[in-house]
């Protein structure tokens, strides 16, 4: 636990690193390299607000593993799906973007957000849905690009604000849960989604509600925790994980977070570990680039089952042998 004399100074300095960091962010087209922030002395913890009620798992659908029975497979063509395709940047996917508000107050169990999703997208048939949530002190802003480069790609997306700005992982599973349920009940959107092909996407704490939500939710098919942090036992868990780590994490250290959730995940997992990256590497647009195609491509094979990526995941691509990328591993994955 921090003490007393700690925990006020990391409430400030990293309140105040995010809104420098946001204003960087949504000011410039191009994010220039940052130094490592003083807060990463600091260590992470903080007060417990929400408990996720525990929902008895039901049998998880199995996942379909021919690209003809893919239901992107007559909407998204091969030509397309390639790796220039994939690293491309904000709305720039094979679908066309619009986004749709979620005012706080008519938000039911999380803070707020935006829903980014495709408007030609009618011969997919329904698509898959993903809420993302960002981390300890932060904002949507700080995760919201993953919701239109997503969206571009056939899935609908909301990007949200948690309640507090310090709930814990496990209230940051319940408000992913509250926002997923949001997007099935839209008006606008959520006649296009299927229940039952949900991901969740989680920055630091946010990454550890993932975890904790994928452990819950037998629907969730994919996750993609990043730089995740949880301070509790959230139980076994076996939903396909993108673990995305940062080399030089001083807050949610690898040693003691990202690399035992990696090992104790027992279902198909991958690891990315970006090089020099400080425990702010996910956030932003800081990586965009890097982190697109193997997100996507994750994405896509394990909530849609498209074989097509596969080609981008595990020992098909050796992320490794990039300069950008310091540790790659997978298992039990295609």
């Amino acid at each position: 636990m921090l003490n007393n004399a700690i925990y006020p100074r990391l409430i400030a300095a990293t309140g105040a690193l995010i809104v420098s960091m946001h204003v960087a962010a949504v000011t410039s087209e191009e994010i220039t390299p940052i130094r490592q922030p003083a807060i990463e002395k600091l260590s992470i913890n903080e007060l417990s607000t929400a408990t996720l009620a525990t929902k008895v798992p039901a049998t998880k659908i199995p996942l379909t593993t021919t690209t003809s029975a893919s239901p992107t497979s007559n909407c998204i063509p091969d030509s397309v799906i390639t790796a220039a395709e994939l690293s491309a940047t904000r709305d720039n996917g094979p679908f066309t973007v619009a986004s749709k508000s979620v005012p706080r107050q008519l938000a039911n169990g999380f803070g707020g957000g935006t829903i980014h999703y495709p408007t030609n997208a009618g011969d997919c048939g329904l698509l898959g849905g993903i809420a993302v949530i960002p981390g300890y002190v932060s904002y949507e802003a700080s995760i919201k690009w993953w919701g239109p480069r997503l969206a571009s790609w056939g899935f609908v997306v909301i990007t949200i604000d948690t309640n507090s700005i310090y709930d814990d992982p496990d209230s940051r599973a319940t408000q992913l849960s509250a926002a997923l349920d949001h997007i099935l009940s839209d008006s606008t959107v959520g006649a296009q989604i299927d229940s039952t092909r949900l991901g969740a996407i989680g920055w630091s704490m946010g990454g550890g509600g993932a975890l904790q939500l994928a452990t819950k939710r037998s629907d969730i098919r994919a996750i993609i925790p990043q730089t995740p942090y949880h301070d509790k036992d959230y139980g076994n868990m076996d939903t396909p994980a993108l673990f995305i780590t940062c080399q030089n994490d001083r807050i949610a250290s690898n040693k003691k977070y990202s690399s035992p959730f990696y090992n104790n995940a027992a279902g198909a997992k991958m690891k990315i570990e970006i090089k020099n990256g400080s425990h702010f590497c996910p956030s932003y647009r800081f990586n965009e680039i890097l982190l697109s195609k193997p997100g996507i491509a994750w994405m896509h094979r394990y909530i849609n089952g498209d074989t097509r990526f596969d080609k981008f995941l595990c020992n098909n691509e050796n992320y490794g042998n990039s300069p950008r990328i310091s540790a790659y591993d997978y298992k039990n994955c295609v």
